[in-house]
């Protein structure tokens, strides 16, 4: 049985090594009773350590200690969704605990330029975010479901909202609106329905979602384990010029289709 989020594109890594090893845990887990949050705290945990290694010059600890991270990362919502404790707070926890521990280990390799890359990085996981985002909303689909529980920590849920404000929404904002302004530049105006679904087919998102943190942390690993860090920091702006271009792409697919409608 599986607790996975349903998505308009697969991420091959997550499904194919991730996933199945992290549902394994989930039933053990959800027998003991264990909160999805604690999980969360342990893979970050297991991330700042990675990255103190990684200072210090170690590589294949780290790199073995990034692939327990992902397996972890990968079950707490997994474990959340099947225990019906999905909540607002490991929703954003979940995601600002990333952004810390992938900050460690690109600072980690690359000192204060992996603050850079750290940015990077995370431009190149909300394009996934919004690109999934805008994929569901032109076809009506639900983009997330609402928390299976309430009873959050005001304080704390008050803190993670502000952490999310000041790091992500200014992100997505961003993003989202140059997203848009290309598209109505592409059609010269407003779009309509079948203009924004021509511009979010699933080729897009399958592009994004394989960029997405598991692959990363595998890329990463394997960059580690062959002492051949840079490969992995160097491919961060490469990847974003890949986005680039999948972005020009779709671009192109919606003046095609109104050139053939109105031909």
């Amino acid at each position: 049985m599986t607790h996975g989020k349903a998505r308009p594109a697969r991420e091959w890594a997550a499904e194919l090594i991730f996933r199945p090893l992290a549902e394994r845990l989930v039933p053990p887990l959800a027998r003991r009773r264990v909160n999805p949050l604690h999980v969360v705290l342990t893979h970050t945990a297991l991330g700042l350590l990675a990255g103190a290694l990684l200072r210090r010059g170690h590589r294949l600890t780290p790199a073995l200690l990034l692939q327990v991270k992902t397996v972890l990362d990968n079950l707490d919502g997994q474990l959340a969704r099947a225990t019906r404790q999905t909540t607002e707070t490991g929703r954003y926890l979940d995601s600002e605990m990333d952004v810390l521990a992938n900050a460690a280990v690109l600072t980690g390799l690359a000192g204060r330029r992996g603050l850079g890359l750290t940015g990077l990085l995370s431009l190149i996981l909300t394009t996934d975010y919004l690109w999934e985002r805008d994929h569901r909303q032109a076809r009506g689909e639900v983009f997330r479901d609402p928390p299976a529980q309430a009873g959050d920590d005001p304080r704390v849920l008050e803190l993670l909202r502000g952490v999310y404000a000041l790091y992500f929404a200014p992100q997505e904002r961003v993003l989202g609106a140059l997203f848009e302004a290309r598209l109505r530049s592409a059609v010269g105006g407003d779009p309509s329905p079948a203009d924004r679904l021509a511009y979010t087919p699933a080729a897009i998102n399958r592009v994004a979602v394989n960029l997405g943190l598991s692959t990363q942390l595998l890329a990463l690993g394997a960059a580690l384990a062959l002492r051949r860090p840079r490969l992995y920091l160097w491919s961060l702006p490469a990847q974003v010029g890949l986005l680039a271009g999948v972005q020009l792409w779709r671009e192109e697919q919606v003046r095609r289709g109104r050139h053939e409608i109105s031909g």
